[in-house]
């Protein structure tokens, strides 16, 4: 892969929509997450676990606890990615 989504075995995704507009769309603390984050997520993906996040009742912080465990389960999936190279914050 080339560009800023790195060097990856994980397969990418077309996205039909504008991905800056829906990223702007996202809540501050969702949003500062994303740019911080491992992984290129797509601001739906993120919505989504967002919502369902705050469906269960968790906080902010637990909400961002969530996404940074599902972004490690799916680091650990990835060949390509060596164990010291993971964000330091998730």
């Amino acid at each position: 892969m080339s560009g800023n989504l790195g060097a990856t075995s994980l397969r990418r995704k077309r996205r039909a929509s504008d991905p800056m507009r829906s990223y702007d769309a996202l809540p501050t603390p969702l949003r500062h997450w994303l740019a911080n984050a491992a992984l290129p997520w797509s601001p739906s993906s993120a919505r989504k676990l967002w919502k369902q996040a705050q469906a269960r009742g968790l906080s902010t912080e637990d909400a961002l606890s969530l996404l940074s465990q599902a972004e490690a389960k799916t680091l650990a999936r990835d060949t390509q990615t060596k164990p010291n190279t993971i964000h330091p914050n998730h």
